[in-house]
């Protein structure tokens, strides 16, 4: 393969001094993540002097920032008061932000709810200098800083959603020291980002989802691999690594890809007595999953709730079916335009929607505590997933009800969908994990005690909060002799 000229002068240009033009800076980022995600793809295509143009240690001539003195000047229970208006930190919040306060690398899976964006808010503002949050949640970075805003943290993004001249307004003042906390997405990080960091005082670094980086993890990106060697190329500041889901394998996996050092590692519990899990395999005589929704939806008439399914189309269906039943519904998916997906995203956050009937592309990063129920019409594809998306419900601590519609035929679905996975070693993970799924389901025994085995932790029967261990709460409507009986409303 043949460099052509003026890409050759913005790979040389690379090893430029890091306070040059910064819009320059941001094409060569971009040239450079995009031929070296082709190199991994078709490296038969590069001459061997491609090839050493597009090595991944070419962004590491940028210059590290020096390693930052941490020196707290506040008290972290003062701020938290405060600035952030808590009496008092939740479980695995005081022992991470204590961590990296005193300049550790720290490890938390703490479950959906639990307040994990505070372990890198609040210190942000005791540190002083920049804490770099590095999210893959590109859609959401807006509302993130905004809320930052209302407290008083000086926030700002740096993302492809920026124009040109903002980019470069928003760069200078982040090289200036105006920001306290600046959110980028890993690829980001090749490019503007990076650039602008790399002459930044950064005190710390928080990896939000964290289980991305990791090929065990059930939603791995190949742009978290680039992520290594943060700590070296930012000046030696503390990793902070945040995901709610990873069993103890995938947790080990983290912290190896993200070069962390004798991490301190806190793990909540994954049960939530709030949540209340039941499963129901589909078919046999009873109706068909649009009419189980369909009850559901309607035994919590005016309340928010989610229905996942694992096709776009679906999704669209089942939202056009409730809305003929009048159900106030709405479908969100990866096919639908940045515009249209935020439109919907807000008239949910807004209350203008009850309920949202989507692929996994809806819900990380919603701030909606209210949520009243989550339904799987369709199995999710992994054991992480399913703990990922019922834990959008019942972020208040309010009952809730978390209702899985399950059979052998949603395996298959995700056996189709493994078969683009671009390799043979990821297909036949996606396919083990979809495996265990299934098997989850058809599990004997407390739920909550099984999600707990999985992750590694020893749960006690839950009681109250599962279909096994008390089924006369089930919300669910029993079959009579072909017909399903009107369905029985748990007490709150």
């Amino acid at each position: 393969m043949r460099v052509p000229p003026d890409v050759s002068r913005l790979l040389e240009a690379w090893s430029g001094p890091p306070d040059g033009d910064d819009e320059l800076r941001a094409r060569i980022g971009d040239t450079v993540a995009a031929l070296k995600n082709l190199r991994r793809d078709r490296p038969d295509l590069f001459s061997p002097e491609a090839a050493r143009l597009v090595r991944p240690a070419a962004p590491a001539a940028v210059v590290p920032a020096p390693p930052v003195a941490r020196v707290p000047v506040a008290n972290p229970d003062a701020v938290l008061r405060e600035v952030f208006g808590f009496p008092s930190f939740r479980p695995g919040q005081r022992e991470l932000v204590d961590a990296v306060l005193a300049g550790r690398d720290a490890l938390g899976v703490l479950p959906t709810g639990s307040g994990k964006s505070l372990t890198y808010q609040l210190p942000a503002r005791v540190l002083g200098g920049v804490t770099l949050v590095v999210s893959p949640l590109i859609a959401l970075m807006k509302d993130q800083v905004e809320a930052m805003g209302r407290v008083g943290l000086r926030a700002t993004f740096l993302n492809s959603t920026l124009e040109a001249e903002e980019r470069r307004s928003r760069v200078a003042a982040v090289r200036r020291g105006e920001y306290e906390l600046v959110y980028a997405a890993p690829e980001g990080l090749e490019g503007a980002a990076g650039a602008a960091l790399a002459g930044a005082r950064l005190s710390l670094v928080a990896v939000d989802e964290a289980h991305c980086i990791s090929h065990w993890g059930h939603d791995f990106r190949p742009a978290y691999r680039n992520l290594a060697g943060l700590r070296a190329r930012f000046g030696g500041a503390p990793v902070l690594a945040l995901t709610a889901t990873a069993t103890p394998k995938v947790a080990t996996d983290i912290a190896e890809q993200l070069g962390m050092r004798d991490p301190a590692i806190f793990r909540g519990s994954v049960f939530r007595s709030n949540l209340r899990l039941e499963v129901v395999k589909k078919g046999g005589d009873g109706p068909g999953s649009r009419e189980e929704i369909l009850e559901r939806v309607r035994a919590h008439r005016g309340e928010s709730g989610i229905v996942y399914c694992i096709a776009r189309k679906s999704a669209e269906s089942v939202a056009d079916f409730l809305r003929s039943r009048r159900v106030k519904a709405l479908a969100y998916h990866a096919g639908l335009e940045a515009g249209e997906r935020e439109r919907i995203q807000d008239a949910f956050l807004g209350g203008k929607a009850d309920v949202v009937v989507a692929t996994v592309a809806f819900g990380m990063g919603i701030d909606k505590p209210d949520i009243r129920y989550v339904i799987h019409r369709d199995m999710p594809g992994s054991v992480e997933g399913y703990c990922q998306e019922i834990g959008r419900a019942g972020r208040d601590g309010a009952p809730s009800d978390c209702v899985l519609l399950y059979s052998w035929a949603d395996v298959m679905a995700h056996d189709r969908l493994a078969e683009g996975a671009g390799d043979e070693t990821t297909a036949r993970l996606q396919r083990q994990k979809a495996r265990g799924m299934f098997t989850w389901a058809e599990g004997s025994g407390c739920r909550h005690r099984l999600l707990g085995a999985h992750f590694g932790e020893d749960v006690p029967p839950c009681g109250a909060s599962c279909d096994t261990c008390d089924p006369s709460r089930a919300v669910s409507a029993p079959v009579v002799a072909g017909r399903r009986a009107a369905p029985r409303r748990r007490s709150r």
